[in-house]
């Protein structure tokens, strides 16, 4: 389609401009053959008359060229505007052509949910119809078994019927047996009850015999394991005792070394320091701190135990946690 358009919006121009052209020739050719046909014929005096027919040719000329190219340039014009026209409807074909595109997705996407819509309602519908069938079905057998249950209900009444016919006319010598039947169960079961309540006495006098036994081994083991925890309590008591003993020796040791240490002067007589110490397992001081007491005792005191750098620490680890952090008063001696 654009190259037949193409072709035809070169060829009408090209056909004006030709059709002009070969009509000015044609002018001027006739005007000039007018022009030396009038001047052969017309004698010499007569020399102006030819001349103002030559101007009112060359004016009709120029006229006839003028409303030629006015003709064209209409042309041209009026070409345009079916151009324009045409690219116009052709850009609105466009458009509603994207349009009758994007209408025809948009149906095909509807289309294709209602399809979907459908197809679930056939689904939905089929399975409906399936549950009412099984249902129906489910009815049905239900009614049928109701009606089987009261056929077999109506032949057992009439069984019943014909049964209780029998034992009124057997009643009499039912209730001679009945009454036999339960003096032999009376007679029977106080018998049973006797045997059941003298094994009810031998079952409580053999719980009574193992409670009794349980009772004794209970005892006897608690009396064990007070007997074991009063020893155990003896024993921790004397390793308690030991291990303060222990403590207090090498508190003694610690503060005999920090007095050995200590450089002394007149004005800390009769003055202390309350310091703070923790050890590690080598004795090692990591800390030292006073805590309360006089100024010059306390530096003296911490510079001493500095100084020491290890102070006496047990070796046994349970003494050693009880003087891993320890708190003593020193004071000067003299």
């Amino acid at each position: 389609m654009s190259a037949k358009k193409s072709h035809s919006s070169l060829t009408l121009p090209v056909a004006i401009s030709l059709a002009v052209h070969i009509g000015l020739i044609l002018v001027l050719a006739l005007g000039a053959l007018d022009f030396f046909t009038k001047k052969l014929e017309t004698p010499e005096p007569a020399a102006a008359a030819p001349v103002q027919a030559v101007l009112v040719d060359q004016q009709k000329v120029a006229a006839a060229a003028e409303k030629i190219k006015q003709e064209k340039r209409d042309a041209e014009r009026r070409e345009q505007a079916r151009q324009a026209e045409l690219e116009r409807k052709a850009e609105e074909a466009k458009k509603a052509r994207e349009q009758e595109q994007a209408r025809l997705r948009q149906l095909e996407v509807e289309r294709k949910q209602q399809e979907i819509e459908t197809q679930k309602a056939i689904e939905d519908a089929k399975r409906k119809e399936q549950q009412a069938k099984a249902d129906a079905k489910k009815a049905e057998e239900e009614r049928a078994r109701k009606e089987s249950e009261r056929k077999v209900a109506e032949e057992a009444a009439k069984k019943a019927e014909e049964k209780r016919k029998a034992e009124e006319a057997a009643a009499k010598k039912a209730e001679e047996d009945r009454k036999r039947k339960a003096e032999e169960e009376r007679k029977r079961k106080e018998a049973e009850a006797k045997r059941k309540a003298e094994e009810e006495a031998k079952r409580k006098a053999e719980e009574e015999r193992k409670r009794k036994a349980a009772e004794e081994a209970a005892r006897r083991e608690q009396e064990l394991a007070d007997m074991m925890a009063a020893e155990q309590s003896t024993i921790n008591a004397a390793r308690n005792r030991q291990m303060v003993s222990e403590r207090d020796r090498y508190t003694a040791m610690i503060k005999a070394t920090i007095q050995r240490h200590l450089v002394v002067d007149e004005s800390m007589r009769g003055k202390s320091c309350k310091m703070f110490i923790r050890l590690a397992s080598d004795g090692f001081v990591t800390t030292a701190e006073a805590r309360e007491g006089d100024g010059v005792v306390c530096r003296a005191a911490k510079a001493a135990i500095t100084k020491a750098g290890r102070l006496p620490v047990s070796p046994e680890p349970e003494v050693y946690q009880l003087m891993k952090e320890i708190n003593l008063t020193v004071q000067p001696e003299f």
